[in-house]
């Protein structure tokens, strides 16, 4: 195939022309020894090709490269280890602290804190708490995200809150959003998934989730310009009917724009089923919909 057929190739919402892969052609003939990671390191730097937290796309950078070697536009390298660095060794996790019963109305414990967990011992001690006392325990995120406690007057732990990527493709939540399917590849990190909240077992204080919801939407934009260089513009978290009613984000506000079908693609070729889940977003700015729409989003600036 020649660069001037394959210039229809698409790949994450955004178009190559023949003059990017003629490119990325030569950048991969001038650079014949480079891992394929570093390979698409350069790729990436040469085409203003970014995340939204301004980091490499090179994740769907190195499916472009594998969709263009398929119908012959180009001819990737062998692959090959990338030389590797020696990362810092995991500390243990401390044991968790012994806890009390708090049952008590909201004022008692107010006023309530919601803090990144930042440090390693935090960082150990909340994936522990989220680990045992969430139905869906703890898993690794991936992306961008932030861990949160959430803390009574005296420093008590009351809840913990995890914010990550969103789902890639959720048919009632996009419908609701209005975008197309480029848009939504394009613009998906300005959504935001409240994947995890958890308050702990020993903890019984009435109105407390919605209180903490309320808290969240205020602060979440800051938190996540300081960690990401960006602002989203959404949230959203998906609630299973079976277990709990979304009560606390009904009472915060939240939108229930519909349900989960229950199925999807795990990866290539693999499917999986799960129970619908009931699907709840919160804006986070007015414009969410016509910014989300926009041919491009730019992170690291201010919205």
């Amino acid at each position: 195939m020649t660069i001037s057929q394959a210039i229809a190739i698409e790949q994450c919402g955004r178009k190559f022309t023949s003059e990017d892969i003629e490119e990325i052609a030569e950048t991969i003939k001038a650079f014949p020894n480079l891992c394929q990671t570093t390979l698409t390191e350069t790729i990436c730097e040469h085409l203003d090709w970014f995340t939204a937290t301004g980091r490499y796309k090179k994740d769907a950078c190195l499916k472009l490269l594998r969709k263009m070697e398929d119908i012959g536009a180009i001819k990737l390298p062998p692959r090959r280890p990338c030389p590797k660095q020696q990362s810092p060794k995991a500390k243990a996790a401390p044991s968790l602290p012994p806890h009390q019963s708090i049952h008590c109305n909201l004022e008692v414990v107010r006023p309530i804190s919601i803090e990144p967990a930042t440090t390693q011992t935090d960082v150990a001690m909340w994936n522990q708490h989220v680990d045992q006392h969430h139905y869906l325990g703890y898993k690794r995120p991936f992306g961008c995200f932030i861990r949160y406690f959430v803390r009574s007057v005296k420093g008590e732990i009351l809840a913990c809150i995890l914010l990550a990527g969103a789902a890639k493709s959720i048919s009632a939540r996009d419908n609701w959003i209005g975008w197309n399917t480029n848009q939504r590849l394009r613009n998906l990190p300005w959504v935001i998934n409240n994947s995890r909240f958890v308050i702990m077992p020993w903890v019984n204080i009435p109105y407390l989730a919605s209180h903490v919801l309320a808290q969240l939407k205020r602060r979440i934009s800051s938190d996540w310009f300081t960690l990401w260089g960006y602002r989203p513009l959404l949230m959203e978290s998906f609630v299973d009917p079976a277990k709990y009613n979304g009560t606390c984000y009904q009472a915060s506000n939240w939108h229930l724009v519909g349900k989960t079908t229950g199925e999807g693609l795990a990866r290539k070729g693999k499917l999986y089923t799960t129970t619908p889940k009931l699907i709840f977003t919160m804006p986070l700015q007015k414009d969410f919909r016509s910014q989300l729409c926009r041919e491009y989003l730019i992170g690291r600036i201010e919205i």
